[in-house]
């Protein structure tokens, strides 16, 4: 008959600032004393918390390793010095390997590493040894990896600790966790969101938890980073994968949990090796921090947040990526066109629901072209939700310019924008605000933007929203009116104006100008993009699938001139598995042409 053991243990799921080594430190010694405080016997800390996620290029300079090994060690000391250092931590930060110097290796020879502080010491460590090389991922260039699986003796329960990516592919470290023997594996992550990830990684661990044979704790970073969204959603799986206890999305949470572990099988310590089966092999490193198991208390229930829909996931994400993005960069205020569209609206909306309405500011600013409509649907926008608004009409300026240069057609139509695009960071250099730019994934894709006009500023929300998803967005923020919580600001009436929703789309540069004159119907345009953008698809893998082919040698044209104005977009939250910036990167200079058979 097994015996079996309690442990509690508590999942920091936070939100850590990169670079910020000494607010990181900070962070960590107070949700050390909260866990402590709620009796946990083990706290687990994100990848690479104490530097933040991702570091990128930081990791190449010495001195950034350096104050980095340098800060987990003294972070030892502290935790003890302030009377924590009984709780066992595991804490992600930048490490640096013994090897030589050689060509190919990242210089420094950084890695992606994660420490066991206890009692004032770093007791063990251990490094991320599947390296990510996909997608938003660049660590070959980064770190090298790691070739240790740490297993500690906590309360006579065997602990294995592995770091991110691990988890994901085949092989490595937490291959050998079953042979080894541990009955928890612990796993600091800094997994980023995209739309129904969620699914796939709750299945992922179930799986890798069966596979190693014990139950799983897999503690997710929270929070905005540049183009990157961290949500959370941290989990914890019992051996035979069956959930037991989840953290809710996109806000920071400490997860603790009561879990019924077996005790500990094998009695030798030290070190041994392992074959992973991938070619490597895995050095195992036995140590006890306690031997005996606690003695049996009342377990707290399990908690399990309720998970959001996906276009609340979304939404979610979008308003927290404005969030930080302004706090971790000192920004104070936002800045905005207000047009009366769709695009304008909910930019603005994510705006106030991120950072309060108080801290908006939205400038109108009606050309000859300007409907009616539009300055009465911004108006309304504007008496719905609170900000701040001033017009400034352009109508004079432009006409300033075209006594000076002459211009006609599109480069008449685009001074208009620019005349805005110099008004906004007017505003903003004079007054401190991030001008927030309002185009959406659509409009980027075919080049439906101008330089320098409506694509100047300094974070882009939308960026990666695709407008038939825009029309989605708004509906259901719409949806929500009169509540409050993390993510809405509790507006008594639906915070986008009806009319902005349902009208049809127009740049308003001009006579009767319309989206349509140019582009598609968003809903076909949309799917095409979609399968050019988002999988890759060449122009006879898109015909195939049921797009008409005038169309796909068209849509592929205006995509594959436009990258040049998508390099100097600023920069925008990821939502979906490839988005302009650091997922999709093709030349600017670029011959090759999709035929069309």
């Amino acid at each position: 008959m097994e015996h079996v053991a309690q442990l509690r243990i508590a999942l920091a799921q936070t939100d850590p600032v990169v670079g910020d080594l000494a607010a990181n430190a900070d962070k960590l010694v107070e949700w050390t004393r909260r866990a402590a405080g709620r009796g946990a016997h083990l706290v687990v800390f994100t990848e690479m918390f104490l530097t933040g996620y991702p570091v990128e290029d930081l990791v190449l300079r010495s001195s950034f390793v350096e104050a980095s090994t340098a800060a987990v060690e003294a972070l030892a000391r502290r935790l003890a010095d302030e009377g924590l250092g009984e709780i066992p931590a595991v804490v992600g930060y930048v490490d640096r390997a013994d090897l030589a110097p050689r060509v190919g290796q990242p210089k420094g020879a950084p890695l992606d590493a994660a420490a066991l502080l206890h009692r004032g010491r770093v007791v063990t460590k251990t490094a991320k040894h599947h390296l990510p090389n996909y997608g938003v991922f660049d660590e070959y260039r980064y770190f090298v990896r790691g070739d240790r699986l740490p297993i500690f003796r906590l309360h006579g329960v065997d602990v294995a600790i592995a770091v991110c990516e691990d988890l994901w592919q085949e092989g490595g470290p937490v291959a050998v966790v079953a042979e080894a023997g541990a009955g928890l594996l612990v796993v600091p992550n800094a997994s980023p969101y995209e739309k129904e990830k969620d699914d796939v990684r709750l299945a992922l661990v179930s799986r890798r938890a069966r596979e190693a044979g014990c139950a799983l704790a897999y503690a997710n970073q929270v929070g905005g980073q540049d183009e990157l969204v961290f949500d959370g959603d941290s989990i914890i799986v019992s051996a035979s994968g069956e959930l037991v206890a989840r953290a809710a999305q996109f806000a920071e949470e400490l997860l603790v949990t009561d879990l019924e572990l077996p005790e500990a099988r094998f009695g030798g310590l030290g070190t041994f090796q392992v074959d992973a089966g991938d070619g490597t092999v895995i050095t195992v490193e036995r140590l006890e921090l306690s031997a005996f198991p606690v003695e049996p208390y009342a377990p707290e229930p399990p908690s399990i947040a309720p998970h959001l829909d996906d276009i609340a996931e979304v939404y979610s994400a979008l308003v927290l990526a404005v969030r930080d993005y302004v706090a971790k960069n000192g920004f104070q205020s936002v800045i905005l066109g207000l047009s009366g569209g769709i695009d304008s609206a909910l930019t603005a909306t994510i705006a106030s629901d991120a950072i309060g309405p108080d801290r908006v500011h939205v400038v109108m600013m009606p050309s000859r072209y300007s409907s009616e409509h539009s300055l009465e649907d911004a108006w309304e926008l504007v008496n719905r939700q609170g900000v701040n608004a001033r017009i400034v009409p352009i109508a004079d300026i432009v006409d300033s310019f075209e006594k000076e240069i002459e211009l006609s057609g599109l480069a008449a139509e685009n001074l208009q924008a620019r005349v805005r695009g110099m008004i906004l960071m007017g505003l903003s250099n004079q007054h401190g605000h991030l001008v927030l730019t309002t185009g959406n994934k659509s409009e980027l894709a075919t080049g439906y933007s101008t330089l320098y006009g409506d694509s100047a500023g300094g974070f882009a929300p939308i960026k990666d929203v695709l407008k038939t998803l825009v029309w989605k967005l708004s509906r259901w923020r719409n949806a929500q009116a009169g509540r409050s919580g993390a993510f809405l600001h509790g507006f008594a009436v639906p915070p986008i104006p009806e009319n902005s929703i349902e009208k049809e789309p127009s740049a308003e540069l001009r006579p009767d100008q319309r989206d349509t004159d140019s582009l598609p119907e968003y809903d076909v345009l949309d799917r095409l993009l979609d399968d050019y953008v988002e999988k890759d698809m060449g122009s006879a893998e898109l015909i195939a699938a049921g797009h008409d082919p005038a169309l796909v040698a068209r849509i592929i044209r205006l995509v594959d001139l436009a990258e040049y104005k998508r390099r100097q977009y600023p920069p925008g939250p990821k939502i979906t598995p490839k988005n302009f910036g650091r997922d999709r990167r093709l030349p600017i200079t670029n011959h090759w042409r999709e035929t069309i058979a």
